[in-house]
Parts: structure tokens; sequence; C-alpha cells
């Protein structure tokens, strides 16, 4: 697991981080040079940016929640952080909401003490910027239901994570924990971003023109520096 670290000041680390997951295919350099710490900097806002890696491999035995946590987390609440977004573009949004579900599960289960000291290390916030949100079958399903809040899916199987995330998903409003969703109006996932968007109060999506691609995923980002962040002083 690759980290690119974008601090705000070079001469201390910021009380607040930005993990920031590429998509499928973007590797770590591509997306920092995209302008989205430049952005930050402009802004004069007190925010740290971890640009991280997931390594596909790690993808499909869940062990890049396990890595998440470990090697980038933790290690920044360590290091003094008070406020930590987790978020991404596409894929890196989806591996966000595996975190974030994987994490209110754990919570929820009340397991034993030494996983609920790592609890206490959880994200505050996501910053999901077009994610992925599973094949159109399961987004077809839901639909059928009549939505997320009469949609009842079955037991799910250790391996299900798309209806798993869905499950979260439709838990975002009764959570303490802050959800952003940005998107662009004729991205090709728009449907499930509209979707997601029932879920959450309108003050959390930001719609805007655009496709799946890098100008929309910074006006996006930048929308969300304004809304979210931009009283964060240095």
């Amino acid at each position: 697991m690759r980290e690119l670290f974008a601090p705000a000041r070079a001469d201390r680390l910021a009380t607040t981080r930005l993990v920031l997951l590429p998509g499928a295919y973007q590797t770590l350099e591509e997306f920092a040079a995209q302008g989205f710490a430049e952005a930050v900097q402009r802004r004069r806002i007190a925010a740290d940016i971890s640009f991280v890696d997931v390594e596909f491999a790690h993808l499909t035995d869940r062990s890049a929640l396990t890595l998440l946590q470990e090697r980038i987390i933790a290690p920044a609440r360590a290091a003094g952080c008070r406020s930590i977004w987790l978020g991404g573009i596409s894929l890196g949004g989806y591996v966000s909401l595996q975190y974030a579900a994987e994490r209110s599960h754990q919570q929820h289960a009340q397991i034993d003490a030494h996983i609920d000291a790592h609890i206490d290390a959880h994200i505050d916030g996501l910053c999901l910027l077009a994610p992925y949100l599973g094949n159109r079958m399961v987004i077809a399903e839901i639909a059928r239901a009549g939505g997320l809040t009469t949609w009842s899916p079955d037991a799910l199987a250790s391996i299900d994570e798309e209806r798993r995330i869905w499950r979260f998903i439709g838990t975002l409003h009764e959570s303490r924990l802050s959800c952003h969703l940005g998107f662009g109006r004729d991205d090709r996932f728009a449907a499930a971003h509209a979707l997601m968007a029932t879920a959450l109060p309108s003050r959390d999506v930001d719609v805007v023109a655009g496709g799946h691609d890098w100008p929309t995923w910074l006006a996006l980002w930048e929308n969300f520096l304004d809304s979210r962040l931009r009283g964060l002083g240095p």
C-alpha cells in the first residue's frame, strides 16, 4: 500500500487528514497531479492529504481494509489527527464505503476490547466522488423493491460485498458519520448515485454538470472543500 503525502504546511502536521483513494487503473502520481492538493492549499485549509494506493490483490480478500486501518488511519490518529475524512473516486469511493461499513459492523457487534480500541481510530467522514456502487443487477434489484427504505436483502453471504455496502448506505441517515456524495449528471453511474442520494440529506449531495472524468471530479472536490472545510484555517 503506497502513500503520497501532501501536507498543508511544511513545518507541522495538521489535525485534519484527508485520505483519498484513486479509481481503477489510476496511479497515485496521476491522482496527485490533478490539482486536489493545490485546491486545499489555495484555500489555506489546514488539512493534510494522504493519497493512498490500494492494490487490486488486496481488494479480493478484503485485506485492503486492514491495511487502511493499520498503515493509514491508526497512525494518523496517533500523530494527533482529530478529524479524518476517507474518500476517493469511483473504485476508491467503493473501498471507502467498504471500510466504513466494516467498522460500523464492528461497532454494533460490540466485540472484544482489543478491537474496540481500534474502533476509536475510526474515521469522521466520507467524501465520495462518483463512487462505484456495484453492478447493475444489484441497483435494479433495489429499484424494483421501491428503493432503499423498502429493500430487504436476504441473509448476506460473506462475499456479497455489494449488498453489504448498500445495506450500510441505507443506515447513513441514522449514523453520526458525515457523508458527502458528489457526482456528475452525465456520469455513467449516475443512476446508482441518485439512488444513494435518497439515503442522504440534500445538503450532503452535490450534483454538477459533467461525466466520469477528472474535470468533473476536481469541480466536485472544490465544492466539497468550500462546503465542508472552508472555515478550517491554518
